[in-house]
């Protein structure tokens, strides 16, 4: 089963893309709320790879890795995300032993009188069926960690409306 969040901006599509596709925006905004992020490589092509590190108090670190597949500006873009080492290699969530090893997610933009709807959809890859069912079992709790990260992105691309 597939998860699927829908979000409106207001903002063009160009910027919402941009948000995505430069580290020094990414970084502004990505990740759980109280996390602080520090970008390790960003290749925003087909094949490239954002490598990153969140943490938070008490020495907490969580790595993750988007490898991406297909980028097509500003409408779409596809990625494998998975948790990671230090040094980008894949491994199991910190959190769970049947999380799934790696989601595969499209990102479409549609922008409509200067608006924009972000949805994304994602799901499990090369996963077991224990790996599927705890994903499926999670959708609330993702839906909620990415309703708080796509707050951030708003207040982002905010403060960005009001530069230019």
């Amino acid at each position: 089963m597939e998860l699927m969040i829908t979000r409106e901006f207001n903002a063009p599509a160009t910027m919402v893309f941009k948000a995505w596709a430069e580290a020094e925006r990414l970084a502004q905004w990505w990740g759980p709320k109280g996390f602080k992020i520090d970008v390790t490589s960003f290749n925003f092509t087909a094949g490239g790879k954002f490598h990153y590190c969140l943490s938070a108090g008490a020495g907490f670190e969580m790595w993750g890795l988007f490898v991406y597949q297909e980028i097509i500006d500003p409408e779409r873009v596809v990625f494998v995300n998975s948790f990671s080492d230090k040094d980008g290699n894949v491994v199991r969530a910190p959190f769970s032993q049947t999380w799934p090893m790696e989601c595969i997610n499209t990102l479409t933009l549609t922008e409509n009188e200067g608006k924009t709807t972000l949805t994304l959809k994602g799901g499990p890859i090369n996963a077991t069926e224990e790996e599927r069912e705890t994903f499926e079992m999670a959708f609330t709790n993702i839906e909620t960690g990415f309703a708080g990260t796509f707050e951030q992105l708003e207040n982002y691309l905010a403060t960005q409306m009001n530069i230019i």
